[in-house]
């Protein structure tokens, strides 16, 4: 039996490199939709935003990774994700996400904050993503 194609994926942010490897697919939080790329995808270059980064490997296990915007180049046999900010999913403190949230939140509604509209905007979205991956995870494990 032929062994199944795997692709190599290098997951990389400002503070370091996140997960090299080889894998069996990669589904990613695009600016245009959600992405699934498999070994051989045709070449890509897009943004990314906050959410969720998943890599499935050659073994079956799934890694799961957050990420706070970036971007993804794909090539046949290698996928490149630059992140500007990047955990895995086990490191995320959902109790700073919740009030990274409320603080976004709070900015939003008061016109006279010292932070501008955008980055309250940016800051909610990340906030909201870190959660909703969390919330997802839980159910795949409940």
């Amino acid at each position: 039996m032929a062994e199944s194609p795997t692709i190599h994926v290098d997951i990389v942010s400002t503070e370091g490199e996140l997960f090299a490897g080889d894998a069996k697919a990669v589904f990613v939080a695009a600016k245009e939709g959600d992405l699934g790329i498999y070994p051989r995808h045709a070449p890509l270059l897009t943004l990314l935003k906050p959410g969720e980064v998943r890599v499935q490997t050659p073994d079956g296990a799934e890694h799961h990774y957050f990420v706070g915007g970036g971007a993804l180049e794909v090539q046949p046999t290698k996928v490149t994700i630059l992140a500007d900010t990047a955990l895995r999913a086990k490191d995320i403190d959902e109790a700073a996400a919740l009030a990274a949230k409320q603080r976004a939140e709070e900015a939003l509604r008061d016109k006279a904050s010292h932070i501008s509209i955008a980055e309250a905007q940016a800051e909610l979205a990340r906030a909201a993503a870190q959660l909703k991956l969390l919330e997802r995870l839980r159910k795949l494990r409940g």
